[in-house]
Protein backbone atom coordinates (compact mmCIF):
# COMPACT_ATOMS: atom_id res chain seq x y z
CA UNK A 1 0.00 0.00 0.00
CA UNK A 2 1.52 3.27 -0.92
CA UNK A 3 -1.03 5.58 0.18
CA UNK A 4 -2.84 5.72 2.89
CA UNK A 5 -6.52 7.57 3.96
CA UNK A 6 -5.92 11.19 3.86
CA UNK A 7 -7.96 12.97 6.97
CA UNK A 8 -9.34 15.75 4.10
CA UNK A 9 -11.52 12.36 2.71
CA UNK A 10 -12.47 11.22 6.14
CA UNK A 11 -13.90 15.01 6.78
CA UNK A 12 -15.81 14.85 3.41
CA UNK A 13 -17.36 11.63 3.74
CA UNK A 14 -17.85 12.14 7.50
CA UNK A 15 -20.18 15.73 6.22
CA UNK A 16 -21.52 13.99 3.33
CA UNK A 17 -23.45 11.42 6.07
CA UNK A 18 -24.35 14.38 7.91
CA UNK A 19 -22.55 13.21 10.91
CA UNK A 20 -20.75 15.21 13.49
CA UNK A 21 -17.22 14.06 14.46
CA UNK A 22 -18.64 12.69 18.51
CA UNK A 23 -21.17 10.53 16.26
CA UNK A 24 -18.11 9.12 13.99
CA UNK A 25 -16.22 8.16 17.06
CA UNK A 26 -18.92 7.35 18.92
CA UNK A 27 -19.76 4.59 16.42
CA UNK A 28 -16.12 3.65 16.25
CA UNK A 29 -15.42 3.35 19.64
CA UNK A 30 -12.75 6.06 19.93
CA UNK A 31 -12.63 9.86 20.96
CA UNK A 32 -13.62 12.79 19.00
CA UNK A 33 -10.22 14.31 19.54
CA UNK A 34 -9.16 11.47 17.82
CA UNK A 35 -10.90 12.21 14.66
CA UNK A 36 -10.33 15.74 14.83
CA UNK A 37 -6.36 14.59 14.43
CA UNK A 38 -7.38 12.31 11.58
CA UNK A 39 -9.31 15.22 9.96
CA UNK A 40 -6.64 17.88 10.28
CA UNK A 41 -3.38 15.51 9.36
CA UNK A 42 -2.39 14.91 12.69
CA UNK A 43 -2.82 11.99 13.21
CA UNK A 44 -4.47 8.37 11.09
CA UNK A 45 -6.78 5.60 12.10
CA UNK A 46 -5.52 2.38 12.71
CA UNK A 47 -5.69 -0.14 9.90
CA UNK A 48 -7.81 -1.88 12.11
CA UNK A 49 -10.53 0.59 11.55
CA UNK A 50 -10.69 0.94 7.76
CA UNK A 51 -13.10 -1.52 7.38
CA UNK A 52 -15.33 -0.16 9.88
CA UNK A 53 -14.67 3.72 8.30
CA UNK A 54 -15.48 2.23 4.87
CA UNK A 55 -18.70 0.62 6.25
CA UNK A 56 -19.91 3.73 8.11
CA UNK A 57 -19.70 5.92 4.70
CA UNK A 58 -20.85 2.93 2.79
CA UNK A 59 -17.98 2.60 0.07
CA UNK A 60 -14.96 0.12 0.56
CA UNK A 61 -11.88 0.31 1.59
CA UNK A 62 -10.10 0.75 -1.94
CA UNK A 63 -12.58 3.91 -2.59
CA UNK A 64 -11.84 4.90 1.01
CA UNK A 65 -7.96 4.97 0.72
CA UNK A 66 -8.14 6.53 -2.90
CA UNK A 67 -10.16 9.44 -1.87
CA UNK A 68 -12.36 8.29 -5.00
CA UNK A 69 -16.18 7.34 -4.28
CA UNK A 70 -17.69 5.61 -7.03
CA UNK A 71 -21.19 6.76 -7.16
CA UNK A 72 -24.08 3.84 -7.75
CA UNK A 73 -24.46 4.67 -11.19
CA UNK A 74 -22.88 1.66 -13.51
CA UNK A 75 -25.99 -0.25 -12.47
CA UNK A 76 -27.45 1.66 -15.82
CA UNK A 77 -24.14 2.59 -17.76
CA UNK A 78 -23.51 1.61 -21.53
CA UNK A 79 -21.16 1.18 -23.29
CA UNK A 80 -20.73 4.42 -25.05
CA UNK A 81 -19.57 5.74 -21.07
CA UNK A 82 -16.49 3.72 -21.95
CA UNK A 83 -13.55 4.61 -19.49
CA UNK A 84 -9.99 3.42 -20.88
CA UNK A 85 -7.20 3.09 -18.86
CA UNK A 86 -3.21 2.70 -19.27
CA UNK A 87 -0.91 1.47 -16.86
CA UNK A 88 2.42 3.42 -17.79
CA UNK A 89 4.66 0.95 -16.40
CA UNK A 90 3.75 -2.37 -17.79
CA UNK A 91 1.17 -1.01 -20.67
CA UNK A 92 -1.99 -3.47 -19.49
CA UNK A 93 -5.19 -1.57 -21.39
CA UNK A 94 -7.83 -1.82 -18.74
CA UNK A 95 -11.56 -0.80 -20.03
CA UNK A 96 -14.54 0.19 -17.57
CA UNK A 97 -18.37 1.24 -18.65
CA UNK A 98 -18.47 3.54 -15.22
CA UNK A 99 -16.70 4.78 -12.52
CA UNK A 100 -13.96 2.59 -10.89
CA UNK A 101 -10.93 2.25 -8.83
CA UNK A 102 -8.19 0.69 -10.77
CA UNK A 103 -4.32 0.17 -9.57
CA UNK A 104 -1.82 -1.61 -11.69
CA UNK A 105 1.68 -2.08 -10.26
CA UNK A 106 0.98 -0.17 -7.29
CA UNK A 107 -0.34 3.23 -9.17
CA UNK A 108 -3.77 4.54 -9.09
CA UNK A 109 -4.80 4.92 -12.77
CA UNK A 110 -6.65 7.69 -14.48
CA UNK A 111 -8.79 7.58 -17.25
CA UNK A 112 -7.52 8.58 -20.22
CA UNK A 113 -9.33 11.85 -21.97
CA UNK A 114 -10.06 11.06 -25.51
CA UNK A 115 -8.95 13.93 -28.30
CA UNK A 116 -9.96 14.10 -31.47
CA UNK A 117 -8.12 12.30 -34.10
CA UNK A 118 -5.89 15.12 -35.73
CA UNK A 119 -3.61 15.55 -38.94
CA UNK A 120 -0.70 13.22 -37.13
CA UNK A 121 -3.33 10.32 -36.03
CA UNK A 122 -5.26 9.58 -39.54
CA UNK A 123 -7.68 7.28 -39.48
CA UNK A 124 -9.01 5.77 -42.46
CA UNK A 125 -12.82 3.80 -42.20
CA UNK A 126 -13.68 1.59 -44.90
CA UNK A 127 -17.02 -0.68 -45.14
CA UNK A 128 -15.52 -4.41 -46.58
CA UNK A 129 -18.98 -6.27 -46.01
CA UNK A 130 -20.37 -6.37 -42.80
CA UNK A 131 -17.44 -5.30 -41.29
CA UNK A 132 -15.66 -2.02 -41.02
CA UNK A 133 -11.73 -2.02 -42.18
CA UNK A 134 -10.01 0.56 -39.66
CA UNK A 135 -6.19 1.48 -40.41
CA UNK A 136 -3.99 4.04 -38.67
CA UNK A 137 -1.85 6.41 -40.73
CA UNK A 138 1.00 6.19 -37.41
CA UNK A 139 4.50 4.63 -37.20
CA UNK A 140 4.61 1.08 -35.55
CA UNK A 141 7.99 1.25 -33.70
CA UNK A 142 9.24 -0.22 -30.48
CA UNK A 143 9.12 3.28 -28.94
CA UNK A 144 6.62 5.00 -30.80
CA UNK A 145 3.03 2.92 -31.85
CA UNK A 146 -0.68 2.88 -31.62
CA UNK A 147 -1.12 0.40 -28.22
CA UNK A 148 -5.00 -0.43 -29.23
CA UNK A 149 -7.72 0.29 -31.30
CA UNK A 150 -11.83 -0.15 -29.88
CA UNK A 151 -14.95 -0.02 -31.70
CA UNK A 152 -17.99 0.80 -29.55
CA UNK A 153 -21.60 0.33 -29.90
CA UNK A 154 -24.74 0.88 -27.31
CA UNK A 155 -24.30 -2.22 -26.34
CA UNK A 156 -21.10 -4.02 -27.06
CA UNK A 157 -17.11 -2.78 -27.02
CA UNK A 158 -15.28 -4.63 -29.68
CA UNK A 159 -11.00 -4.13 -28.96
CA UNK A 160 -8.28 -5.13 -30.65
CA UNK A 161 -4.73 -5.02 -29.36
CA UNK A 162 -1.95 -4.04 -31.47
CA UNK A 163 1.68 -4.71 -30.92
CA UNK A 164 4.88 -2.69 -32.09
CA UNK A 165 6.70 -3.12 -35.54
CA UNK A 166 3.14 -4.70 -36.08
CA UNK A 167 0.43 -2.55 -38.63
CA UNK A 168 -2.12 -0.43 -36.71
CA UNK A 169 -5.08 -1.75 -38.68
CA UNK A 170 -8.03 -3.91 -37.15
CA UNK A 171 -11.23 -5.43 -38.24
CA UNK A 172 -14.70 -4.75 -36.60
CA UNK A 173 -18.45 -6.28 -36.89
CA UNK A 174 -20.24 -3.16 -37.95
CA UNK A 175 -23.73 -4.13 -35.38
CA UNK A 176 -24.40 -0.81 -34.59
CA UNK A 177 -20.63 0.58 -33.78
CA UNK A 178 -20.72 4.49 -33.30
CA UNK A 179 -17.41 5.44 -32.17
CA UNK A 180 -13.66 4.35 -32.83
CA UNK A 181 -11.05 5.07 -29.96
CA UNK A 182 -7.13 4.30 -30.11
CA UNK A 183 -4.42 4.72 -28.11
CA UNK A 184 -0.95 6.09 -29.05
CA UNK A 185 1.80 5.11 -26.37
CA UNK A 186 3.25 9.13 -26.40
CA UNK A 187 0.37 11.04 -27.26
CA UNK A 188 -2.60 9.37 -25.64
CA UNK A 189 -6.40 8.98 -26.45
CA UNK A 190 -7.97 9.62 -29.96
CA UNK A 191 -11.63 8.76 -31.43
CA UNK A 192 -13.43 9.70 -34.10
CA UNK A 193 -17.16 9.30 -34.35
CA UNK A 194 -18.53 6.61 -37.13
CA UNK A 195 -21.28 8.96 -39.58
CA UNK A 196 -23.79 7.20 -41.13
CA UNK A 197 -23.94 7.97 -44.42
CA UNK A 198 -20.19 8.63 -44.79
CA UNK A 199 -18.54 5.72 -43.26
CA UNK A 200 -21.17 2.90 -44.12
CA UNK A 201 -19.97 3.36 -47.77
CA UNK A 202 -17.51 1.05 -49.66
CA UNK A 203 -15.05 3.63 -49.23
CA UNK A 204 -12.49 4.57 -47.39
CA UNK A 205 -12.14 8.28 -45.31
CA UNK A 206 -9.17 10.11 -43.27
CA UNK A 207 -9.08 13.44 -41.29
CA UNK A 208 -9.75 15.64 -44.92
CA UNK A 209 -11.49 18.67 -45.46
CA UNK A 210 -14.66 16.82 -47.01
CA UNK A 211 -15.28 14.53 -43.75
CA UNK A 212 -14.92 16.93 -41.51
CA UNK A 213 -17.37 19.32 -43.65
CA UNK A 214 -19.62 16.16 -43.45
CA UNK A 215 -19.44 15.57 -40.44
CA UNK A 216 -20.28 18.96 -39.61
CA UNK A 217 -23.42 19.34 -41.45
CA UNK A 218 -24.38 15.54 -39.67
CA UNK A 219 -23.97 17.34 -36.57
CA UNK A 220 -26.13 20.35 -37.55
CA UNK A 221 -28.86 18.15 -39.09
CA UNK A 222 -28.90 15.05 -35.95
CA UNK A 223 -27.29 17.01 -33.27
Amino acid sequence: MNRYVMGSVIKELREKKKMTQFQLADRLVVSDKAISKWETGRGYPDITLLEPLAEIFGISVTELISGTPIKNANVSANVMRSKFYVCPVCGNVIHSMGESVIHCHGILLTPLEAELTDENHMIFIERVEDEYYIRIDHCMTKTHYISFISALSMDEMQMVKLYPEGNAEARFKIRGVKRIYFYCNRDGLYYIDVIKGIDDKDASYDDTKERMELEHAAEVLFG
